[in-house]
């Protein structure tokens, strides 16, 4: 099986993230693995794994949008913002609709600042923001810019809400559950949560978090030169690649086409050579392309039957 490339793992709840990746590590014996966008241990769903040279993939996934099912219980808002913490407020919930909550969903839509939850992996002052909360720190959650591209009202009861919701980096839908809540005249906490696609990677092609063997694995593995199609794609001459890897400036004589200097100089470009394959991340500098991060030719791990 390639030794290198994305797992696409469907989380179960009540586990974190970093479980999953332990799993893959013990499954496939290898230590150089990762994930992208963290999920929480209640929420189910996409987890983007990646293992040896994909994981010099993950902070280029990371931007990735995300979209979400999650089911909202009404008159309740826990310390945790979910399920899993202790209540800490209640109100009686209001006459509902689904004309009431699209209405005041709209105030969320687009670009808008957040109150990020007191329990998160946010670092402040270099220390994760879960980890100053637990231990009693007053400490005040960062308040940042995310964009709701999109929601829908699923369904609507006087005990919850269920929405469908696409949003971008860094969003966090235990806050919308609180901030919405709020808006609707009561309080409110996230009971299940779903990632259903994180960018190009989707549900349908998960591996269950339950079931990782090395064969399951082997079978749902994405190899790097497939992952990498997350990514726009440049090719390379053959003097571009060998600049590429030895990671020197590649001049626009030794890039194909000219689709490549329509990218912004902040956007991750996936640099191939004339062989198919992968060699290297870069961003489009000047006239030409500079290197980010060089993939490692890697050998194939061998998986006993």
């Amino acid at each position: 099986m390639p030794s290198s490339g994305i797992l696409i793992v469907d989380k179960p709840s009540g586990c974190t993230s970093h479980d999953v990746v332990q799993r893959v590590r013990k499954a496939l014996q290898q230590r150089s693995v990762g994930h992208a966008g963290t999920l929480d241990p209640l929420a189910t769903g996409v987890l983007v794994v990646a293992v040896g040279e994909g994981t010099k993939l993950v902070s280029h996934l990371q931007s990735d949008d995300k979209r979400y099912e999650v089911t909202i219980a009404l008159g309740a808002e826990t310390h945790s913002l979910d399920a899993d913490g202790e209540i800490t407020e209640t109100a009686d919930v209001p006459p509902l609709d689904v004309g009431v909550v699209r209405q005041a969903l709209e105030a969320f839509i687009g670009r808008h600042p957040q109150e990020a939850p007191k329990l998160s992996a946010i670092k402040v002052q270099g220390r994760p923001l879960h980890r100053r909360t637990r231990r009693g720190e007053d400490v005040q959650a960062p308040i940042r810019e995310v964009e709701l591209h999109e929601a829908t009202v699923d369904a609507v009861s006087q005990t919850e809400l269920v929405l469908s919701l696409h949003c971008g980096k860094g969003f966090y839908v235990r806050s919308l559950a609180r901030d919405l809540c709020r808006a609707l005249g009561t309080r409110g906490h996230v009971k299940t949560l779903r990632r259903t696609s994180s960018g190009a990677f989707t549900i349908e092609h998960a591996l269950y978090g339950d079931g990782m063997t090395a064969h399951a694995i082997a079978e749902h593995l994405i190899p790097l030169s497939e992952a990498c199609a997350a990514l726009q794609r440049v090719d390379l001459t053959e003097e571009g690649a060998a600049d590429a890897r030895h990671g020197r400036p590649i001049g626009p004589d030794a890039v194909v086409g000219e689709a490549w200097k329509q990218a912004s100089p902040e956007q991750s470009l996936a640099l191939f050579g004339p062989d198919g394959e992968p060699v290297a991340l870069g961003r489009r500098v000047d006239a030409g392309l500079r290197v980010v991060r060089g993939f490692t030719a890697t050998d194939d791990v061998v998986v006993s039957p």
